[in-house]
């Protein structure tokens, strides 16, 4: 089974990152294509924009949005196509740009692909 990683696109690439997939819809402020070093952009796989929208003026309601996130991951081909990179490549590091650490999509992502 594949090793899973979640990290901030803002943190330094590092040798053991592997398989690198940015998982956010939006490309994040002031990072460069060069300096993000991703193997894969995976937007599809983040949550929708009216979703993420919600989140944002709900960050309280943490529970609600990962239920709803679910629901919009349940049956997607963006999760599939997760699904066989993972199967794929040994190490698989999410990357997302959110400041919340402990609460964001990218958790969740590592969570189901487990």
């Amino acid at each position: 089974m594949a090793t899973i990683t979640v990290k901030r696109i803002y943190d330094p690439p590092a040798n053991t990152d592997g398989y690198r997939v940015l998982v956010d819809r939006l490309w994040p402020r002031g990072v460069s294509k060069e300096k993000a070093h991703i193997d894969l952009w995976l937007k599809e796989v983040a949550p929708s924009t009216e979703l993420r929208q919600w989140f944002h003026a709900h960050m309280d309601q943490w529970e609600t949005f990962s239920r709803r996130y679910d629901a919009e991951l349940y049956g997607s081909a963006a999760l599939a196509e997760l699904k066989a990179l993972v199967k794929k490549h040994p190490h698989v590091t999410l990357l997302y740009a959110s400041r919340e650490e402990t609460q964001n999509h990218a958790l969740l992502l590592a969570k189901l692909l487990h």
